[in-house]
Parts: C-alpha cells; sequence; structure tokens
C-alpha cells in the first residue's frame, strides 16, 4: 500500500478532508507533527526517524504546517524535509517554496524579479531607514502597510500615514517589512483569493472585510469569483515565481482597476474557499500530488497508476 505522511500540528478539517481525499484512493493517511522527527545517525540506515514510519519511510509528505519555534527550532524542521527530499521522498509543497512564501521579504524579491505586480516593499533591520522610507511615502500622500515578516491572517498588520511613526522594532522581531498601501475602496475593502494548483488556477474567491483587512480569520466574508483569464495568469505566474506545487494567492484590484499579488501562501488553508467553490480542492491536491510526485517517483507503478 502506498503510505503517506501529513505533517501537521492541528489535522482538523483540512487534515480531515486531505486523508479522506488519500483513503478514496486507496492511499494510507498518517498525520506527523515535525516537532516529533528527528535525525538518527547511528546506523547506516537512512538516518531520519518519522513516527509511524519507522520501519519504512513514506512514499510521499505533504506539508500542512511548520510548527514555530526557535530559529534552532524551525531550522532543524524545515532541515528533517530537507532530509526527506533528499532521500528521494517526494515533499509536498516543495520545502525551498515554503521558505520562500514564508518569508515575505523573499516572496515579494521573487515576484519583482519574475515581473508579477507587486506593491513598492522595503524591508530593513534599520528603524531609522524605515521612518525614512515612511516619511517618503507620506509625503508623496500615500499610506504604508507594515507587516511581520513571519506570520498569516492578517496578525500584526498597520497601515501607516504621513505623521505616524514606525511602532516598536521588538513588535516585528526588528526587521521592519513595510509595502506600499493600495486602496481597494474605502468601506468596500475586499481581496481576491486564487487557488493555484500544479500552475494552473483552479478555484477563486472575493474576500470582502469590515475593515481593510479581508482575511477570514479577521471577518472576511466568502464570496464566489469567477476565475478569468487576467486573474488566473497573474496567479499562476506568482506561483512559478515561487516554486509552489500548489499555492494560495492574495490578489488586489485597486481603485484604478489594476492587480495587484500581495501574498504568495505556501501552506494555504482553503475552507473559506471550499465553502464556494464547486472544486473538491482535498481531492485535486492528493490527486496532483499522488500523480506528479509520488508516482514519477515510484516508477509509475501498476499500484499508484491504479490509484492516481
Amino acid at each position: 500500500m502506498v503510505r503517506v505522511a501529513i505533517c501537521t500540528d492541528a489535522p482538523g478539517w483540512h487534515g480531515a478532508r486531505l486523508r479522506a481525499a488519500f483513503a478514496a484512493r486507496g492511499v494510507e493517511a498518517r498525520f506527523v507533527s515535525l516537532r516529533d522527527c528527528r535525525f538518527e545517525l547511528s546506523s547506516a540506515t537512512h538516518g531520519v526517524v518519522m513516527p509511524g514510519f519507522e520501519s519504512k519511510l513514506p512514499d510521499g509528505v505533504f506539508v500542512r504546517g511548520v510548527p514555530g519555534g526557535t530559529l534552532e527550532q524551525v531550522t532543524f524542521r524545515l532541515g528533517i524535509l530537507h532530509a526527506l527530499k533528499a532521500l528521494g521522498i517526494p515533499v509536498y509543497n516543495d520545502v525551498r517554496a515554503i521558505e520562500r512564501t514564508v518569508d515575505k521579504s523573499m516572496t515579494s524579491f521573487l515576484l519583482q524579479r519574475s515581473g508579477v505586480p507587486t506593491p513598492p516593499t522595503w524591508v530593513t533591520e534599520s528603524a531609522a531607514e524605515a521612518r525614512a522610507v515612511l516619511r517618503r511615502e507620506g509625503a508623496a500622500g500615500r499610506e504604508v502597510v507594515i507587516k511581520p515578516l513571519f506570520g498569516s491572517q492578517g496578525t500584526g498588520l498597520r497601515r501607516l500615514a504621513a505623521g505616524m511613526d514606525i511602532p516598536g522594532m521588538e513588535q516585528y522581531r526588528h526587521v521592519c517589512y513595510l509595502q506600499r498601501y493600495i486602496e481597494s475602496g474605502d468601506g468596500r475593502w475586499h481581496d481576491h483569493r486564487v487557488f493555484v494548483i500544479a500552475n494552473q488556477a483552479v478555484a477563486a474567491m472575493v474576500r470582502r472585510g469590515a475593515s481593510w483587512v479581508n482575511n477570514v480569520a479577521r471577518g472576511g466574508r466568502c464570496e464566489p469569483l469567477e476565475l478569468t483569464a487576467e486573474l488566473s495568469h497573474l496567479a499562476e505566474s506568482a506561483a512559478r515565481a515561487v516554486g509552489a506545487d500548489y499555492a494560495g494567492v492574495d490578489i488586489l484590484r485597486g481603485e484604478d482597476g489594476r492587480l495587484w499579488v500581495i501574498e504568495v501562501n505556501g501552506i494555504p488553508a482553503w475552507k473559506g474557499l471550499q465553502g464556494v467553490a464547486p472544486l473538491n480542492i482535498a481531492q485535486a491536491l492528493a490527486g496532483d500530488f499522488l500523480r506528479r510526485h509520488v508516482a514519477s517517483q515510484r516508477g509509475a507503478s501498476r499500484e499508484l497508476e491504479a490509484v492516481c
């Protein structure tokens, strides 16, 4: 039997949907926390120990979460994923894509380098430099948004305008990420979430916020959205820029009608999107993972040809 590991500390709704999607294909999926994985290099084995896969490592690893912690803990957990990939085990999303998207500064850099429209962004450890950016933008009548370098669900976002000061750098772990604020319509705040799998946009929604932060976790309301060629192309280009197998791409349409990619999520949630999208997203993810990665790694065996 094909066996996969779903890396998560809190399986919840997403874990249940994924495990059911794998089970429908005759694939056994087990939940594993990266906290519980370790290196064991005292013998001539592969050297990585995963609970539930002691005798044989999984045929693939689906990453639904990388636990936070100290720099050392996070580096170690990502190291486990790098080691699994080095052992020839497919990791989905690829660990490099996870690293690129969890770090907003690298995401912005790669988007800009790839020609994907994304708002002007400044990242610095210097509060003086951050204040200089705020003064310049404020003098031009613009606002900026300060965000934690790592984080999701709208936590820690603040709008800064002329005459305001940069918050204490310790609140942002001494790295200041500033991005030009794009107005989507005062009192009509909204953005688009486009889900991309295998470089193809497959589902989309509008999130309408009670404030300028539209995340579902902050009270955003999900509505269905037709995938236009423009939205699809932009989201697909963003996912390719960071090398993601699948991604949730956040896109804003400014008051002038121009589209901007704000963020690319390498471990995206999709519960809100599933509520308004006809596609079974967990089934699509499991199918893509098995077909493009696990089957090819195992030489497209009869066993996997039957389940993919």
